[in-house]
């Protein structure tokens, strides 16, 4: 089953009526049932921001778009928290040093200067360090 075909299974789960969308209230149903709190703000909420139509519920698009995008916040979430595992002091940004010190105690020896270099392959611009969005780069 393709990733498409499982969107589909799933928002057919979904839409309870069967109508080919799902309102805020399924939405708010089927987030109860998997174990989940949505409150009716919330789940209108979601469903405002991801309505292309504008008829108040979500066609299978819409439910895709909604679905990805929290997929998304999640990886920008994980990486963030790599991130600070690697900057040094909170200064923002990945410095040779500070990779040099997580290398490290990840068991892997490596000279200033081979961070350096390790650091110049994504430092997209020039400034001898990786900010996040480097970073992110990087690792995507």
């Amino acid at each position: 089953m393709n990733k498409r075909q499982q969107f589909e299974r799933v928002f057919n789960h979904f839409d309870e009526n069967g109508d080919g969308k799902i309102s805020p209230s399924e939405l708010q149903q089927c987030v109860r049932k998997m174990g989940g709190e949505l409150s009716v703000t919330d789940a209108e909420a979601a469903v405002e921001f991801s309505d292309s139509d504008g008829d108040g519920s979500l066609g299978l698009e819409d439910f895709v778009k909604l679905v990805e995008g929290g997929e998304e916040e999640e990886k920008v979430k994980d990486l963030k928290e790599a991130f600070k595992m690697y900057e040094m002091e909170e200064s923002g940004c990945i410095t040779p040093k500070s990779l040099k010190r997580m290398l490290s105690r990840l068991g892997e020896s490596k000279t200033i200067d081979e961070c350096r270099i390790m650091i110049s392959w994504f430092d997209l611009n020039g400034d001898g360090v990786l900010s996040f969005d480097e970073f992110k780069v990087m690792m995507l």
